[in-house]
């Protein structure tokens, strides 16, 4: 009887928690990882193909190393980015890691 009584309060007690878990977690981390930030040397820009290329240092927010990448642009970075030029530029995360922020460092 005793045994009974502490599972139904265990359960109690736990129901709460287990209700808020994977779906509350997963909603708190998808807005807070919209955005990386990092820095960098415009590589090349193809305003044809919509990209530029960056050599940029680590990234921790995404937990990359320094590396060279070509990543999609916005138009207005496209506009804005010249080869050789240093640096800081964001990332929209939810979109497949595009350029949407640059500014000379």
């Amino acid at each position: 009887m005793k045994l009974a009584a502490l599972a139904v309060i265990g359960a109690l007690i736990a129901a709460p928690a287990f209700a808020q878990g994977p779906a509350a977690g997963a909603s708190a981390q998808a807005v807070s990882s919209k955005t990386a930030e990092g820095s960098g040397v415009v590589q090349s820009v193809d305003a044809k193909a919509g990209t530029i290329t960056l050599h940029h240092g680590p990234i921790a927010a995404l937990k990359w190393p320094a590396m060279t990448m070509t990543f999609k642009a916005s138009p207005e970075v496209l506009k804005t980015a010249r080869t050789g030029q240093k640096v800081k530029f964001t990332l929209d995360t939810a979109a497949d890691n595009q350029v949407i922020a640059l500014a000379p460092n």
